[in-house]
């Protein structure tokens, strides 16, 4: 399996936003609102990052 650096951090997101759904809540429902949350940061991090390396190479 070949992944580039977008997909890879993107299944580093969906892993890392399972755990701490898990180990962090109490409910089903408390679980995975908090994992889907945490899923959208990293999205929005990963991508805010991305576009501030773009600019910042000029």
């Amino acid at each position: 399996m070949n992944l580039s650096h977008f997909e890879a951090a993107v299944l580093f997101a969906l892993f890392a936003s399972v755990v701490l759904g898990v180990i962090t809540k109490r409910t089903d429902a408390e679980r995975l609102r908090y994992g889907v949350r945490c899923f959208v940061y990293f999205l929005a991090a990963l991508i805010g990052l991305g576009w501030l390396m773009h600019f910042g190479h000029g």
